[in-house]
């Protein structure tokens, strides 16, 4: 950050972003009407069925599956950043936090939908409480998503209530409802030192439940898939698996976001060129664990070769999938890690890109988890149609997966617009302290 920053310069260029600006409604708009055409599309899965969609007896879970775990995977990056990072002192990532828990609360949030989006009937979603079972995989996995967004908003609000204040005094051109809207989030917040130690009480006390509670979230996920017998989910390291995995996608939604912000909302004093280089260290820290799981993942049960398991690695390695396989470990793996270690690579633009791949190869991941070895079951599939030895997804599918994304944009759309994406205080503090650590 520049040393000639001074507060009021900081609170200005944080507060310019805010509101409701053309270029917003214009995006919200183009972003409103591409989920209407999607919403169709469930409403034509809604009327007619699961049919609509690739999906059979034998592959009963798809694109919406792999597009579940892919979304609780990309929210558990609010954790690493807020919590592990910022209890461990890591100051680099003051600019970054809000982005993150924005990111995390938005694909937290969306991902029970997306669940929902499987069912052929929503309407009996009440019955998983209804008639609970603790015994149940997925009564534990709806109860630490539904914990994660409500600590996940926690930690998006709190730590925001002094810039709420400073929005209530400051964003005189906003609609009336926005003034009323910050003069209520704020709740009378005066800056006082009760104040202040209440709140960072309050944080510190949700930064260490979040941890556990994020771990969960995904571990819960991968016992999913990892308590049947099934060739390709039998796996007992399921659970670290899953969690760098998502560490990975999540890191890569982010540097995607901070390339934006920091173009979109003219941030380049405030996200800079060091902060691209550490969350590309980050990165490749986060990559080499998920290589050394991936490596494991596949060489014990390559090397027994079981009858059930050779099948499905045929067919990842070298049959119908291969392709994307071999795609997804080099692109959205090995590649990123040899680039990332060369600190020219580390810059905004290759970081980007680098990101843009990673991020999609993460979701073809998660589709090369649930599709592969559903059809390759332990009984033989036969004397069925062809459609139902192999899944496509349908556009139908397709559209209605798309759907789940542009609510993700929306969200962050919104929250980036409503409020400051970058914590002002926060900034205001951390330059006080390192102009008095240099005089």
């Amino acid at each position: 950050m520049e040393a000639n920053l001074t507060s009021e310069k900081i609170t200005t260029d944080l507060l310019r972003p805010v509101g409701v600006s053309k270029s917003f409604i214009t995006w919200m708009t183009f972003l409103t009407i591409a989920l209407v055409v999607c919403l169709y599309a469930y409403s034509v899965q809604l009327t007619t069925g699961l049919g609509v969609t690739g999906m059979r007896d034998y592959v009963s879970w798809g694109m919406y599956i792999a597009n579940f775990v892919f979304f609780v995977a990309s929210s558990l990056i609010g954790m690493l950043i807020s919590a592990v990072l910022g209890l461990s002192g890591a100051k680099w990532t003051t600019p970054l936090t809000r982005i993150a828990e924005i990111i995390a609360l938005a694909f937290a949030a969306v991902a029970g939908l997306v669940i929902i989006s499987d069912m052929g009937r929503p309407e009996r979603l009440a019955y998983v409480v209804i008639h609970a079972r603790i015994q149940s995989p997925i009564l534990w996995d709806i109860t630490v998503v539904t914990t994660y967004v409500v600590i996940s908003a926690l930690l998006l609000y709190l730590p925001m209530l002094p810039d709420l204040a400073i929005c209530r005094e400051r964003v005189d051109s906003a609609p009336k409802w926005l003034k009323m809207t910050y003069k209520v989030l704020s709740l009378r917040w005066t800056g006082s030192d009760e104040q202040r130690k209440i709140i960072q009480k309050s944080v510190r006390i949700l930064l260490i439940l979040i941890i556990p509670v994020a771990l969960s979230i995904h571990t819960v996920t991968s016992w999913l898939f990892a308590a049947t017998p099934r060739a390709g989910w039998n796996s007992t390291i399921f659970g670290p698996y899953f969690v760098t995995g998502a560490f990975v996608a999540g890191a890569a939604s982010v540097i995607i976001a901070m390339y934006f912000f920091r173009n979109s909302y003219k941030l380049h004093d405030y996200i800079t060129d060091e902060h691209f280089d550490k969350m590309g260290k980050l990165l490749v820290l986060v990559s080499l664990v998920y290589l050394y799981f991936n490596i494991n993942e596949f060489l014990v049960p390559g090397y027994k070769m079981e009858k059930a398991e050779a099948g499905h690695l045929q067919e990842m390695f070298a049959g119908r999938y291969a392709i994307m396989f071999w795609s997804v470990q080099i692109l959205g793996l090995i590649l990123p890690i040899i680039l990332l270690l060369f600190k020219q690579m580390r810059k905004a633009k290759p970081m980007l890109i680098i990101a843009i791949f990673v991020f999609f190869s993460s979701w073809f991941k998660r589709y090369l988890i649930v599709v592969p070895t559903m059809e390759h079951p332990f009984l033989p599939i036969q004397y069925v149609p062809e459609n139902y030895k192999f899944y496509t997804p349908t556009i139908t599918e397709t559209a209605i997966t798309i759907a789940s994304f542009i609510l993700v944009l929306m969200i962050v759309t919104v929250l980036s617009k409503l409020f400051p994406v970058i914590p002002i205080e926060e900034t205001i503090h951390e330059r006080a302290l390192n102009h008095k650590e240099t005089n």
